[in-house]
């Protein structure tokens, strides 16, 4: 029996073109500003998302640390939101090594952070009792919000609060291109407003490795130091670079299929008795479901009989599961999958 993999997109592999770049690339020493594919990959994602320029880093999490370490000095203060990724999924680096604290907001339902939020938790820079805000970090797609999109008015609303207060606003863009296609907006309407963005080349865009910072040339000349200070200085890395650009050139169009996969996907499994789940809120790749305790089980439980049926989920809170299209997932691998699952839920109902 074939496993259906749907715990991420980071298991996408390089396709043949980007292996085939990947071993003709021109490299030089990235750390000297020397490597021909680097240079040309963080040029065209600058260029992609309206920024001056960019910075490979070795993943989603570094490219949110070195923006972190380049706006925040100690003792100031990063506000996001309750669900974000910064905050729960990246081992709490900016407290640890840019020595800030961080604030939280409520999401909406579709990981949207509202102004009057924002506006709320900034502080007063004039009182010495308290830290200074200098830092807002959005989030688009959102993770842990099923792949909720924020819109360009989304965005814009809380860079005039942040601005406005003199603080900078950080986007973890690590799926920004799926959100740019769900929305059929030019990515650079999503990005244009904030004063830094970073993407993952190894999620939905099927890259082995890296993420790129992008943002004005004056920010990127500082978090280039950041990134050399927590290792992330790459040296020959135009390998992993050649495939980030065959990325950005063969792989957002078909993006749309993911999110075409995963309507389909939270569809079936909103008709299974003891899932629960609203197909209408999927606008991307990430489906986020409730398992019924009194009905199916614990959630790990659910899990761990899926396993052995061959499907493979992610856990995302106490009685959530998760499941993430991407490119190796086809329709037909979806209707296997809610079959799979489908009997699976029967049997532990039948147990519980």
């Amino acid at each position: 029996m074939a496993v259906i993999d749907l715990r991420s997109d980071t298991i996408t592999h390089p396709t043949d073109e980007m292996r085939r770049a990947m071993a003709d690339a021109e490299v030089g020493d990235d750390v000297f500003g020397e490597d021909p594919s680097i240079n040309a990959l963080q040029e065209r994602a600058a260029e992609l998302l309206g920024q001056e320029a960019g910075l490979l880093t070795a993943s989603g999490t570094m490219s949110n640390l070195v923006a972190a370490l380049t706006w925040c000095s100690r003792g100031d203060e990063m506000i996001m939101g309750q669900e974000a990724h910064m905050f729960w999924n990246e081992s709490a680096g900016p407290s640890a090594l840019a020595g800030a604290q961080v604030r939280l907001v409520p999401n909406e339902a579709n990981g949207r952070i509202a102004a009057e939020s924002v506006a709320g938790a900034i502080r007063d820079a004039s009182n010495i009792h308290v830290p200074a805000s200098t830092l807002v970090c959005l989030e688009n797609t959102h993770n842990r919000c099923s792949g909720g999109v924020m819109t360009p008015q989304d965005t814009r609303e809380v860079v005039e609060v942040a601005h406005a207060a003199g603080a900078a606003v950080h986007l973890d863009g690590a799926r920004i291109f799926n959100a740019a296609v769900a929305l059929e907006v030019p990515v650079a309407e999503l990005t244009k407003d904030v004063d830094d963005v970073s993407f993952c080349l190894s999620k939905a865009l099927s890259c082995p490795v890296g993420s790129v910072l992008c943002g004005s040339q004056e920010f990127i000349t500082k978090a280039r130091k950041w990134r050399k200070m927590v290792g992330g200085g790459m040296r020959q890395a135009g390998v992993l670079a050649a495939a980030g650009l065959v990325a950005l050139d063969t792989m957002v169009e078909r993006l749309a299929d993911d999110h075409a996969n995963a309507r389909r996907l939270a569809a079936g499994l909103a008709d299974i008795d003891g899932l629960t789940v609203d197909p209408d809120s999927i606008h991307t790749n990430i489906v986020i479901f409730e398992v019924d305790r009194d009905k199916v089980g614990d959630a790990r439980e659910v899990i761990a009989a899926l396993r052995e049926d061959g499907v493979l989920v992610s856990h995302s809170r106490e009685q959530s599961l998760r499941m993430v299209t991407h490119r190796h997932i086809s329709s037909t691998d979806v209707d296997e999958a809610l079959s799979r699952v489908n009997g699976t839920v029967r049997r532990l109902a039948a147990t519980n």
